[in-house]
């Protein structure tokens, strides 16, 4: 097998779903596999779940500082966290709360939203991209400081519905 046969054995597995593939000739073996994609595993999490993992983070620490005290506090601060919306990035830039310098912010504390409602600008390759929310409520908190860099999924607003 020369080296343009194997270079279109790849290109071939790369167009296909063969994850993994071996060739056993006289004195020659060959096995090419493909990384496999977690992405779309990542993209389908809903946006509740991100709240869970914050919330359950303190509650040892908690139950190691006052076992007796974390017990009445633990179920208090569930209901209150489980009713929070957690808008995300849906990408990597840098995050921006209003149009530009001076200009009110797209939204504060306190203010409503409705899907479709621009809540903030993220910056990615010299291009803004108004992000918008998919949720109606209240916001509650700003999880991210004005012109900070943000990460794909990150949390950037809890929203009360």
């Amino acid at each position: 097998m020369d080296f343009k046969q194997i270079q279109e054995l790849i290109k071939m597995i790369n167009k296909s779903n063969i994850s993994e593939l071996s060739i056993e000739q006289d004195q020659f073996k060959i096995t090419i596999k493909q990384k496999e994609q977690e992405v779309q595993q990542i993209v389908t999490v809903p946006a509740v779940t991100a709240v869970q993992p914050v919330v359950a983070a303190p509650q040892p620490v908690a139950a190691a500082a006052a076992p007796a005290a974390a017990a009445p506090a633990a179920p208090a601060a569930a209901p209150a966290a489980s009713n929070l919306i957690t808008i995300k990035s849906p990408m990597i830039g840098t995050f921006y709360r209003s149009a530009g310098p001076g200009k009110p912010s797209f939204v504060n504390v306190g203010d409503e939203v409705a899907p479709g409602k621009v809540v903030c600008i993220i910056e990615a390759m010299k291009l803004f991209n108004e992000i918008e929310s998919e949720v109606s409520g209240k916001i509650v908190k700003v999880l991210v400081e004005d012109a900070s860099p943000v990460e794909y999924d990150q949390p950037l607003f809890l929203v009360e519905p």
